[in-house]
Parts: C-alpha cells; structure tokens; sequence
C-alpha cells in the first residue's frame, strides 16, 4: 500500500502548491498540437513560456499558446530566456506580469553566450535583487555553484534551478557531487533546469533529493514526443518515491540475500 507520505508530497514554490515535480517547456515543438499533447501526457502543472519566443497575447492576430495550455489550467511560468542582461531580463518579467494580469511567479535566467547559454551569474544576482524587491516570486537558473545558489536562496529566491548540464545539450547530471552539495544546505525547493536527455537522468536528480525537474529539449526533441512526456512524468515519479523510500547502504562486497543462519553444512 502507498505510504502516506508519498500521497501526501506536494511540491511548495513560495505561495503555491504541486501535485506534479516535472515542469515543461514550450518550445521547440513542431506546432501547438503537438506542444499541448506532450504538455498533458506529462502531467506538468508549472509550464515555462519564453516571452520573446513565444506569443501568449502580446502580437494580437498571432497564434497564441494560452489557447493549448490555458493559465485555468496550468500554471504559466513566463521566463526570461535569451536576455543577456539584468535590464533585459527585468523588462521581460514586468511585461510577462502585466500580459498576466499580475502574476508575480517568474523563472529568471540571465545568459552569459550563445555557444554555452551557461548563466552569465552576476548579472543573474543583479535582476534577483531588483525583481524580488519589485515583488516578484523568483525562480532562478544557476549555476551548479553551492556558494551562488545558496546566496540566492538567502536573496529571496522561492526555488533555486542549477544546470545539469548546457541547456539543450542532453548531457544528463554531469556533477552531481555539486548538486549534492547545494542540497545539503537549501532551505528552498532545488529543481534541476537543463541538461536532462532521459527519464534515467530525470530520476538520478529527483534520487539525489531535487525537489523537482524542468525539461523542454529532451521532450520536444524526441521521436515520439508525447510518449517522452508520459516516460518523464513516470521517471519523476519514480525518483521521488525512490528517495522518500531510502536507499540501501552501499556495501564494497557482497552480503546474501537470503540469512545464513540454519544453513545445512
């Protein structure tokens, strides 16, 4: 029988509550069908929008993705993606507010390139700073850096986002010491942003105790989107279960299943 704390772990970003721990993107997809397919096979609730690639009202006459994923149903998460500055990055979170009729739930990333989209840091510290004193709800893609994600935690920041690896690289957790570093010490949800290929990658991070994962490449990408979608949800699932279970120590030989007393010489 299900334990009731597995019934019962809902994700806390600030003021809001999830069932679901996979948050998807919205890019990428071959057309809105599709992204909205994917987007309900899996069972995401926090689903990021990207404002200067993608219409949710702002070019009237457009097609707009709030007709396949409707704020009623989830919860839109406008981020700041391919702003290079703080001033770029701001901007960007008070428009998505006013299109949202002042919805204050944000994901920041502030990009250093466009060969390594890694987080440009210090300007990434800059917009947190003023977005969290305008009243803004921070979500913050990082680094895998435990002195930069804790110091954002202590900004203010609801949820802090360190990269698994490059974004859209599929790489999967390429330090996971680091991130197990980071974990040790939050106070806030951690949520693994970026890098994931595949749901074994989902479910090492959520293994690790991330308290969530967001992904768009590695579902818009596939071959069968939507079927990727329902394998991550599953994946997050899974690791979740697996962590709140906890795991077996590790041991350097071999011990046997089955007791050994009463064994018949």
């Amino acid at each position: 029988m299900t334990s009731d704390i597995v019934l019962n772990d809902p994700l806390i970003v600030g003021e809001r509550s999830f069932n679901s721990r996979l948050m998807v993107g919205t890019g990428k997809y071959k057309d809105l069908s599709e992204t909205g397919a994917a987007i309900r096979a899996s069972g995401a609730e926090i689903v990021t929008v990207a404002l200067r690639r993608t219409n949710i009202g702002q070019n009237p006459g457009e097609p707009n993705l709030l007709d396949v994923v409707p704020p009623d149903e989830f919860c839109i998460l406008p981020n700041t993606a391919f702003c290079y500055t703080a001033e770029e990055a701001v901007r960007t979170c008070r428009l998505a507010r006013e299109l949202l009729d002042g919805h204050n739930l944000c994901k920041l990333e502030v990009l250093g390139d466009d060969k390594t989209l890694y987080p440009n840091v210090t300007e990434t510290l800059a917009a947190a700073e003023t977005l969290i004193n305008d009243g803004f709800q921070v979500m913050v893609y990082t680094s895998d850096d435990p002195l930069i994600a804790k110091r954002l935690e202590e900004m203010g920041c609801v949820a802090v986002m360190p990269l698994g690896a490059p974004i859209g690289s599929g790489l999967g957790l390429q330090n996971t010491h680091n991130i197990r570093l980071i974990l040790e010490n939050a106070n806030v949800p951690i949520i693994v942003d970026a890098g994931v290929g595949t749901p074994s990658d989902a479910t090492l991070a959520m293994e690790l105790g991330c308290e969530g994962v967001l992904m768009n490449s590695a579902i818009a990408h596939a071959q069968n989107p939507v079927l990727m979608a329902q394998a991550m949800r599953k994946a997050v699932e899974c690791g979740r279960e697996g962590y709140l279970a906890g795991r077996m120590p590790r041991k350097a030989y071999a011990s046997a299943s089955s007791p050994m007393e009463g064994v018949i010489g």
